[in-house]
Formats: C-alpha cells, structure tokens, sequence
C-alpha cells in the first residue's frame, strides 16, 4: 500500500504541570511552602513537588555521569549570619515558632530520599509535615539516623524503612532525577516555583507565583474550571484540571527532583 503524499501528524509534547523544588535543609523552603499552602490549600493537587539538596559524593558522581550538575553554590559566613537574623525576623513575621537546628555532618540523602520513599506509599505530605516539624519547631538534626527513625515512627512510618531509603539503588536512582530535573530547570536556590516558562525564586516570589499559576491553571480548567488561593476560593473546592489529572496522579511513582 502506497503511502506517498500522507502526512503523519507530529506528537504533541504533554504539557508539564507546574513544578516546585523544595528542600529540608532551607528555612525559606519552609515558609514558602506553608506561605503558599496557607494561601493556596489545592497547591500539592497541582503542583509537582520536587526534593533538591546538596548531593553526597555519590550522587555527584552519578550526576556527572549523566553530564548535569548542581547550580547552587555553599554560602559566605556572612551571609549564613545574616540567613540566621533573617529567619527569625520572617518567622516572627508570619507568627511561626522556630528553634534553629545545629547540624553535625548532614547527610541530605537520608531525609531527602526518605520523603522519596513516602511519596512511594502515598504519605509524602505527612512525612513532610512531621520531619518540618521536628527541624524547625524543635531545632532537631533530622540527618541523624536516630532522630530520623523516631520522627518516622511518630507518623506512622517503619523507621527502618525509611532509613533504608538512602541505600536503595532505585531511590538513589530517582534522586539523581530529581537534582538533574533541578539542573536542567536552572535551579539555584530554593524556594524554586516553575509555571511554564515562568520561574520564580524565594519566599518572597510566592504571590509573584500565584499571580502566575491561578491564570494558567483556571485557563487550562476551561470555562467552568477555577482556581482560587484561599479566601477567594468557592465554598466547593475546585476541581483538577482535567489535562493534569492524569500527570498528579504519577507523582507518587515517578522520577521528580538545599539550599535558599
């Protein structure tokens, strides 16, 4: 059968949902991510939440390997002296209690890839909530194998679960994802929202990135479709565009991507 004259149609790339890359490490990790929940409840139903730290030997290598690498750069004494001033003024700030964590040899691979673990059994947003709370409430060393394991455990986790998780080759494996997803994103620092080709970096770009994703997700909702940030929002929550729901749901298996 001929097939001369027939064109074929070009696939059309999916488009990617909205992206935020967020870290454990990061004092303005944290507030962004409670400041644009508290504005913007629906924000984990449609925004891809993406782990980035400071990589360990290993995942450097592998990185390499890949030939990508990692933006973020190790900050100045002074300008560590000034974060320290800065968070408690903003905490003060937003009316949330803060007790700075002492770190002592962090490892960022095993909280990171613990929340990777959590995103696999479906419980992503209470592993955050209990390993956030932990670091910033309590000023605890979540790096710690000990403190990580009873913070686990408090949630409902196996703690020896989720310590193997920095150990598992094809967690290790969605990690160097995610920081290479980071690289090719330009990530530098963190908070890092991305809609579109819009990006948007630190706490203080969090309305700049609302100001941007409720346009783009009520147009890509359709007419009946609304996205609203808290306080505007229906009395009946708005519905998951229907062009996302499909991409949401792969979030608990797939390969997503410290330091503000």
């Amino acid at each position: 059968m001929s097939t001369a004259g027939t064109q074929t149609t070009p696939k059309r790339k999916p488009k990617r949902p909205p992206r935020l890359y967020f870290n454990l490490r990061s004092p303005f990790s944290w507030m962004g991510l409670r400041q644009l929940e508290e504005r913007f409840p629906q924000a984990p139903e449609v925004i891809e939440y993406v782990p980035y730290w400071d990589p360990d030997e290993q995942t450097v290598a592998a990185l390499d390997e890949r030939g990508s690498g990692f933006h973020y750069t190790q900050m100045s004494k002074a300008k560590h002296l000034y974060i320290l001033q800065d968070t408690k003024r903003l905490s003060a700030r937003f009316g949330y209690p803060m007790a700075w964590p002492v770190d002592i040899d962090p490892w960022w691979e095993r909280p990171h890839l613990a929340w990777l673990r959590a995103r696999h059994l479906g419980r992503e947003r209470a592993f955050y909530a209990a390993v956030t709370e932990a670091r910033w409430e309590r000023g605890e060393n979540i790096c710690d194998a000990d403190v990580l394991r009873r913070v686990a455990e408090s949630a409902g986790f196996d703690g020896e679960e989720m310590l193997a998780a920095a150990y598992d080759p094809e967690l290790r494996a969605e990690g160097v994802d995610a920081l290479a997803a980071a690289y090719d994103d330009d990530v530098f620092g963190i908070p890092y929202f991305k809609v579109g080709r819009h990006r948007f970096w630190g706490l203080d770009r969090v309305d700049a990135f609302l100001d941007e994703l409720i346009p783009a997700l009520a147009k890509a909702a359709g007419p009946t479709g609304s996205a609203e940030p808290a306080g505007t929002a229906p009395a009946t929550p708005p519905e998951v565009p229907a062009d996302l729901v499909d991409q949401v749901g792969a979030y608990d298996s797939d390969s997503a991507g410290g330091c503000g």
